[in-house]
């Protein structure tokens, strides 16, 4: 049984389990309803709100053979690029994270637009003097560096995480690694560094301990995004709520 087929044994066994409750909770709705009616109800009526042994034992069995799976080692170039593609997205959530800390420092000292634009009296231009000499409203280097980062951090990992799904995705690349380890014998997942490089669209993985490392490029030449993509994408979401198809 693959690590996968194991989970989802563990989704059926939890299925039949939740399907259980949920039928009691609605046979209980109607129970309670009866009794206040005066309705009387039979023996063992609500027995298919109950958990069967078999089901619980079914439970406990897909439990332990997931918990004692190797899930760290891929054992195709599918999962490989899958866990690559979960780390990048871990670091591009943290990335993001501090690219909004940065855009409201810098966002915070553009408010002060407004009070520029409107200061066309003495009185008024003595105020946006003494707005400009708040720190809230002044930019300076170091928040610029800190946004300037920040934004080139979500751009990097964002387009790691695209490349290793697409690379997932992709049969090709795929079955080519594979057919690579297989070859040579040795395990896909036990790579010790891997790197994708857009401008040549290439992705060198090296297995050290085993002796091997390859390159593979040209294979997500139709999965590329350009900046005018990216602000379509963007203004799509923020309009509809969701990428386009």
């Amino acid at each position: 049984m693959t690590g996968q087929q194991k989970i989802d044994y563990l989704i059926e066994s939890l299925g039949a389990i939740k399907n259980r409750v949920m039928d009691g909770a609605t046979m209980t709705v109607g129970a309670t309803g009866s009794a206040a009616l005066g309705g009387v109800i039979v023996d063992d009526a609500m027995n298919d709100a109950l958990i069967t042994q078999s089901e619980f034992d079914n439970y406990v069995e897909a439990h332990d053979l997931v918990m004692n799976h190797d899930y760290s080692t891929a054992t195709n170039a599918t999962e490989l690029f899958t866990q690559e593609y979960q780390g990048a997205m871990n670091s591009l959530g943290e990335a993001i994270d501090l690219l909004t800390d940065a855009s409201t420092e810098v966002l915070t000292a553009t408010g002060i637009m407004e009070a520029a634009a409107a200061a066309d009296t003495s009185p008024e231009q003595t105020a946006l003097q003494g707005m400009m000499g708040q720190e809230e409203y002044s930019i300076d280097q170091a928040e610029v560096d800190a946004y300037n980062q920040a934004v080139a951090q979500v751009e990097n990992y964002a387009q790691q995480a695209g490349a290793f799904m697409a690379a997932a995705n992709n049969s090709d690349l795929t079955a080519s690694i594979d057919s690579y380890a297989q070859v040579n014998n040795f395990v896909v997942g036990n790579y010790t560094t891997i790197t994708y490089t857009q401008n040549i669209d290439e992705f060198v993985i090296n297995w050290d301990n085993d002796g091997f490392g390859s390159g593979w490029q040209g294979y997500l030449t139709e999965d590329m995004v350009s900046a005018d993509d990216l602000f379509a994408a963007g203004e799509y979401v923020e309009q509809y709520g969701t990428m386009p198809n």
